[in-house]
């Protein structure tokens, strides 16, 4: 395929993927099961990774799949598909919009294509090495915000967050910026890339959370990295922000100690 019809590719799988999903958004006919590490799936989870793991064998039948629901299937070139078909199904469960389906595709060490798809509020965010991040089909850029009394900051969990950094370091964030909200999950970090927040935290994540947002971050103007401060796709969380608030990272998030 060529890189236009890859991207006409990514982007069809991702919204069909998302429309598996809409059959049982806030339906009474979903069926909650229990994983084997305590996190619920459900069969929209099921389906919807069936349906991209079918069209990525159908058309990419030598590349690897690397999946939130099934097991690794190993292919004979050195591209692999990473894929989540409902990146927060506690939200989706729940009824609200902000879940999504994620896609990439990754070359060797890097990751070449990333795609978020927001079923419930049809908002699709495409990435492509060198050509650029795209939101609902227009160039996006993340936000230019220095201020630290001027960040909007976004989380998944906020027990989870301060389980990681210490409940003073975060506290001592969220009462120096100047809007902090959750709901975050995938929909955090698109809010990054399209400059409608200014820095995410996801404290707790697997490979297939994280992967399309190494490529949409860097062709949005934001930037990437573990809690450990490494560019990796493999470093169990995330933060996104934009790139004028990435040297800042290290003193925003130096663990304090608070009086009380």
């Amino acid at each position: 395929m060529s890189k236009m019809n890859i991207k006409t590719f990514i982007e069809r799988i991702a919204q069909e993927a998302g429309a598996i999903s809409l059959k049982y958004y806030n339906s009474p006919s979903l069926k909650i099961e229990t994983k084997s590490n305590d996190t619920p799936v459900t069969q929209a989870d099921k389906q919807a990774e069936e349906y991209l793991r079918g069209e990525i064998k159908k058309h990419f039948p030598h590349d690897s799949i690397i999946g939130e629901e099934y097991d690794n299937e190993k292919g004979s070139t050195d591209v692999r598909w990473i894929l989540d078909p409902i990146d927060g199904t506690k939200t989706f469960i729940r009824g609200v919009p902000f879940y999504g389906t994620l896609i990439a595709r990754e070359e060797g060490d890097t990751v070449t294509h990333g795609c978020v798809y927001i079923p419930a509020l049809n908002e699709l965010l495409y990435a492509e090495r060198a050509h650029g991040c795209w939101w609902n089909g227009a160039r996006c850029h993340a936000s230019r915000v220095s201020e630290v009394d001027k960040i909007t900051l976004v989380t998944t969990d906020h027990a989870r967050l301060k389980k990681s950094l210490g409940r003073d370091t975060v506290s001592n964030l969220i009462e120096n910026v100047s809007l902090y909200r959750t709901w975050g999950d995938c929909y955090g970090h698109v809010l990054v890339a399209t400059g409608r927040a200014d820095l995410m935290l996801d404290a707790k994540c697997e490979v297939y959370d994280i992967a399309p947002f190494a490529v949409i971050m860097d062709e949005a103007g934001a930037h990437y990295e573990s809690f450990a401060g490494e560019r990796t796709i493999r470093g169990g969380d995330l933060i996104t922000c934009n790139e004028a608030l990435a040297p800042r990272l290290p003193s925003l998030l130096t663990p304090v100690v608070l009086p009380y």
